[in-house]
């Protein structure tokens, strides 16, 4: 039968529901512009897809339903109940809309055919009914016989199936706008066994919940069997309520799941072991230890940085590099949160403030400070724990801390790194590399937990008293950043502003009672300290408030007022000479300048000669390389004599020994090459040494002054020790900038790139006088080196 266009028919797009041909539902419509043709009928669409507007041919399912309307009334509060009968399916061949709503032309299809091979697949979708029938209670109990009763074709019979069974909205839809018998019933097949899969994934989930709960159960009865047990042989049977206290701790706390799952296997572990027992106290200690660690507790940062700026410069005095280059890391942090930044190194000799740049950082960062020193450390268990099969075994210092601080961010400083050392028990340095590099202590495992745990959050900050000594592997992870000593204006400041208050506060002084006048504080921190750091004048400082302590409690509660006077006369003489150079020129006693790990120091050369065969001896407990500079210095100014107008036979005649006073402290390194070369000459030459100079630098055969390291220390201890001229190698004036500008304009400073350049600025000329007004001018040569501008 050859297909038969039909009129156009008015077009209902169903959104929720599904009309199949001679099926009658009942459909609310939200309005009551329902729009039928002459004989009630109209043409049922589907969407597509639910996102669609509906508006254009693509968009409908190519297979319409038309429908009769049977009966319609209007419904109170608005919208309109509509009896829908479906007649049979059309094929959609045109869409068009007028002044009062879409139209479909249809296209009528051939009626379906009974087809022998659609027989079985009938049978198949029947026994599958069957099956979700017996499968849900929901079901009329007679819907399998009115299905039987009404096989009269196998179309038909898949529009009823699908009518009647609940199947998803969308899946209908589909069934409906299929036009081919054989591929409604593979539909109506497809959504039956859907449906059956649903069906048993949820009498899995059934059975699983209910056999848990049989476990649960028998669990519990379990327990009051084995408490009731415990109870009649008088056994102790709080163990079970703390395992269960502990079971709570875990469900709230927010584990990571590896750490989540390790805590509940020891748990259960727990539950099998009796309390009494040494295994039930080595668990329920390392279930402790999982669950008190700050796994997810973190503080916020506020990385503010005039706040952190000001937090900085409250705190300490001085040191605007190594504050400026920890605001940079904390930028950084603000804009970058997620990378880790660099580990920061403070290394500087002893009093400078590196520990309480840690706490400072700390404050303004908001977070808590932890510390820990691994100076002579010497066993690898301190930092990554024990095992547990050790008794009395324990988690290393690292996460120690972290439990104390109850945070898994904080700042932790580690100090003295320079000073750890290694043994049978360990190398605890390479076991500081897991800690330090960033690469790797996003999971550190300490051998105790035998858990990863995430450091990259927390701000480590590492002090050292020297580079050399670090461990070239951690050195290489560390980003060094230096703390020089302090000027005295910057002592001074200190003093006024930190150290006087924290004196009179361990004195138990009232504030007002004592006070220092700034010449008084001059003098003190002149004649009686001498160091890089502040740790001498703060126990100077201590001293002083300690005796007028003592005067307070004797009944002498005068305010105090300590001047130079009255501070000689509570700490009696100064320690050093105050003012010019004391000693007069001499020949063969040169002031070199070294760098030790407690700062700059000076470092005093006397050489002299006597009749023999030319050898050389050092003394003063000297290194390797300084004796071997001794060597060089004393070659270089044989193979000069005939500049200095000196005989071969001076040197072979005699023998010369060079002596470094304070013989008990070990002395090491090039920088006193050029000051032992200027030495020799003036021993040899007769020509006295400048008091009021000193230099440093390192030697070569040819007389080349080369580049030394720790200028900025240097300088700073020639000033302490009223030198007025230093000379440095040529090569180092670029690191001027560095130097406080107090000290430059204190210090004139001479930059020379070869010993004779030296030797004119230290040696006098012959017959000059031994007070400093009447020190002549230096040879021409070198007046061209100085530096008039340090800063240039």
């Amino acid at each position: 039968m050859a297909e038969q266009t039909s009129p156009e028919l008015p077009v209902l797009i169903l959104h929720s529901s599904v009309v199949f041909p001679d099926d009658v539902v009942s459909i609310q419509l939200p309005d009551d512009s329902l729009r039928v043709a002459e004989e009630g009928l109209v043409a049922t669409l589907f969407l597509r897809s639910d996102s669609t507007p509906g508006v254009e041919l693509e968009e409908f399912r190519p297979t319409a339903v038309v429908c009769r309307v049977v009966q319609s009334m209007q419904v109170p509060g608005g919208g309109l109940q509509v009896v829908f009968q479906g007649l049979h399916r059309a094929a959609l061949t045109g869409l068009r809309t007028d002044e009062e709503g879409p139209l479909a032309t249809l296209a009528t299809q051939p009626a379906e055919a009974d087809d022998p091979e659609h027989d079985d697949k009938v049978l198949d979708v029947l026994d599958l009914v069957q099956e979700v029938l017996a499968r849900e209670e929901s079901y009329p109990e007679d819907l399998e016989q009115i299905l039987r009763l009404n096989m009269r074709g196998a179309g038909r019979f898949a529009d009823l199936v699908a009518a009647y069974l609940n199947f998803p909205l969308s899946v209908k839809r589909e069934i409906a706008a299929c036009g081919d018998v054989g591929e409604r019933l593979a539909a109506v097949e497809t959504a039956l066994q859907l449906e059956l899969a649903r069906h048993r994934v949820e009498d899995d989930v059934h059975r699983r919940v209910r056999d848990h709960i049989d476990d649960r159960q028998r669990e519990q009865y379990l327990r009051s069997q084995m408490r009731a047990i415990r109870e009649a042989l008088g056994e102790d049977a709080g163990g079970e309520s703390e395992i269960e206290e502990l079971a709570a701790q875990l469900a709230e706390a927010e584990l990571p799941e590896e750490a989540h799952e390790v805590c509940l296997r020891e748990v259960r572990r727990l539950r099998s072991v009796a309390p009494s027992s040494a295994e039930y106290q080595v668990i329920r200690t390392y279930v402790g230890w999982l669950l008190e660690l700050p796994w997810s507790a973190r503080s916020e940062d506020d990385l503010d940085l005039p706040h952190a700026r000001t937090v900085l410069d409250e705190d300490h005095t001085g040191l605007d590099k190594v504050k400026e280059r920890i605001l940079e890391h904390l930028a950084v942090r603000k804009l970058n949160p997620g990378r880790p930044g660099a580990i920061l190194c403070l290394v500087g000799p002893p009093g400078v403030g590196k520990t309480s740049l840690g706490r400072s950082v700390a404050r303004a960062l908001g977070r808590e400070f932890a510390r820990m020193s691994v100076g002579g450390l010497r066993d690898e268990a301190e930092i990554k724990g024990h095992r547990r099969t050790y008794v009395g075994a324990m988690p290393g210092k690292i996460l120690q801390l972290l439990k104390r601080c109850g945070t898994r961010n904080p700042v932790l400083q580690i100090d003295e790194i320079d000073k750890m050392g290694s043994d049978h028990r360990g190398d605890p340095s390479s076991a500081l590399l897991e800690v330090l590099d960033p690469s790797c202590h996003t999971e550190f495992r300490d051998h105790y937990l035998d858990v990863g745990f995430d450091l990259s959050e927390v701000f480590f900050l590492v002090t050292a008293n020297l580079v050399d000594t670090i461990p070239a592997a951690l050195r290489d992870r560390l980003e060094i950043v230096r703390l020089d000593g302090y000027t005295h204006v910057e002592k001074k400041r200190i003093a006024e502003n930190h150290l006087v208050a924290r004196s009179l506060d361990k004195s138990g002084l009232p504030a007002e009672h004592v006070s220092f006048t700034p010449r008084g504080l001059d003098r003190l921190i002149e004649g009686y300290t001498r160091e890089a750091g502040l740790r001498q004048l703060e126990r100077t400082v201590d001293a002083v408030c300690r005796k007028v302590a003592t005067e307070y409690v004797e009944g002498k509660t005068a305010r105090v007022v300590v001047g130079r006077q009255r501070l000689e006369e509570l700490l009696g003489a100064a320690r050093y000479k105050v003012g010019g150079a004391a000693r007069k020129p001499e020949v063969g006693h040169v002031t070199g300048l070294a760098w030790t790990e407690v700062g700059g120091t000076t470092l005093s050369i006397e050489a002299t000669r006597m009749p023999g065969s030319g050898k050389l001896v050092t003394t003063g407990r000297l290194g390797e390389v300084m004796r071997e500079s001794a060597q060089a210095a004393h070659t270089w100014l044989r193979a000069h004599a005939a500049e200095f107008d000196l005989e071969p036979a001076d040197f072979a005649e005699s023998d010369l020994h060079v002596h470094f006073p304070e013989g008990a402290t070990p002395k090491d390194g090039p920088s006193a090459g050029v000051a032992i070369a200027t030495c020799l000459a003036s021993l040899f030459t007769g020509r006295p040494v400048r008091p009021d100079i000193a230099m440093t630098g390192e030697v070569t055969l040819r007389g080349r002054v080369l580049e030394v390291g720790g200028i900025k220390e240097k300088l700073l201890a020639a000033h302490r020790h009223d030198v007025t001229r230093v000379l440095v190698p040529h090569d180092n004036l670029k690191d001027l900038g560095e130097i406080p500008q107090e000290i430059r304009d204190a210090l004139e400073i001479i930059g020379t790139k070869n010993v004779i350049e030296n030797v004119c600025e230290a040696l006098l000329t012959d017959g000059v006088e031994t007070h400093l007004g009447e020190i002549e001018t230096p040879a021409p040569a070198a007046e061209q080196l100085r530096l008039d501008d340090p800063a240039s």
